[in-house]
């Protein structure tokens, strides 16, 4: 399965980050569809030239490559896709094994898979930006402090003057239905408590054990967990329980099974709120930076300016403009 991606200019995110954020298509690409015919999806990669792997990890099968498809920078994610339980049977039946150790009761075999059950998912970023190659790229984090001045002096203005490149035109695609339209699970048109709900483009939506899923508000104000206050609460408790009968109605996954949450710092400043399967180890799922919306509508209950005024934890990449404003204010 192969993904070809627009440009999509990045914000302050962890390390965590690394696969999490995959770029949406264009919206002029056939609404988002995977579009384009076999052959188009078989040459996209045909003159592609590595220069860096920038990371990788055994454990998650996934490795981040940066090179060059003609004269333009990119980045390609190679990531192995899960075994499904509704494939066994072929996987058994169509797969070779070789032979490579056996000792008692104990045997290990190398499986050569029928093709289209070992498929790897592939996202591509092209024309990638210094930004994107730096995202991918492995770093060392650090856990930075920011109280309710932090934000109003530091993180603010920093976001303020990123403005133009932290503007995520994707989002507004989807809302307006410029592209992706077909993916989406369930829409809530309502100017203040509406909200699109749709796969992340992490999730090959062939299993609901890594199910993925993004409500993204209509609001356009919201920037971050920052910005709500108690006047969000219809807002957000519609996303939690509209979004939760959703899933339930389309993946016939109940609530108890769901981890429904917020980043802190969020990888793009237009308020978005992520359902992933209770059990699958979701990227950006940690404590460090993953907020439950059900803790964030009870602490606005109990203080209409919670998030206003609380100091916040959160981790950025040691090349992330952000932490160098914090460094440089003496905060960290």
């Amino acid at each position: 399965m192969a993904t070809v991606a627009a440009k999509r200019e990045i914000s302050s995110a962890e390390n965590d980050e690394l696969s999490r954020e995959p770029k949406r298509p264009k919206a002029d690409d056939k609404n988002g569809e995977e579009g384009g015919n076999e052959s188009e999806w078989e040459n996209v990669l045909s003159t592609f030239t590595t220069s860096s792997v920038l990371s990788d990890s055994a454990r998650e099968k996934i490795m981040f490559v940066h090179g060059k498809i003609a004269d333009h920078d990119a980045v390609v994610v190679l990531e192995k896709t899960p075994i499904r339980e509704d494939s066994l049977a072929e996987l058994f039946r169509g797969s070779k094994l070789r032979l490579e150790l056996r000792n008692d009761i104990y045997s290990s075999y190398r499986l050569q898979a029928p093709p289209h059950l070992n498929e790897i998912k592939t996202t591509v970023v092209c024309p990638a930006t210094e930004k994107h190659v730096k995202k991918y790229k492995r770093q060392e984090s650090f856990l930075v402090e920011e109280t309710s001045e932090d934000y109003r002096s530091i993180t603010l203005p920093y976001i303020q003057e990123q403005s133009l490149s932290l503007q995520a035109s994707w989002v507004y695609n989807i809302l307006e239905k410029k592209a992706e339209a077909d993916k989406i699970v369930h829409d809530d048109a309502d100017p203040e408590v509406g909200f699109v709900l749709l796969p992340d483009l992490k999730w090959d939506q062939k299993q609901v054990d890594d199910l993925y899923l993004i409500a993204i508000v209509r609001q356009k104000d919201i920037k971050s967990l920052r910005d709500l206050s108690s006047e969000h609460l219809p807002l957000l408790q519609n996303v939690f329980l509209r979004g939760k009968e959703a899933i339930l109605q389309r993946y016939n996954l109940p609530a108890s099974k769901l981890r429904v949450y917020l980043h802190y710092q969020p990888s793009y400043y237009h308020l978005h709120v992520h359902f992933t399967k209770l059990g699958y180890d979701a990227p950006g799922c940690g404590v460090e930076r993953a907020h439950l919306l059900s803790d964030v509508i009870q602490n606005l209950q109990t203080d209409p300016q919670f998030y206003k005024s609380r100091t916040l934890h959160f981790p950025l990449r040691a090349d992330d403009g952000l932490l160098r404003r914090f460094k440089e204010a003496g905060r960290l």
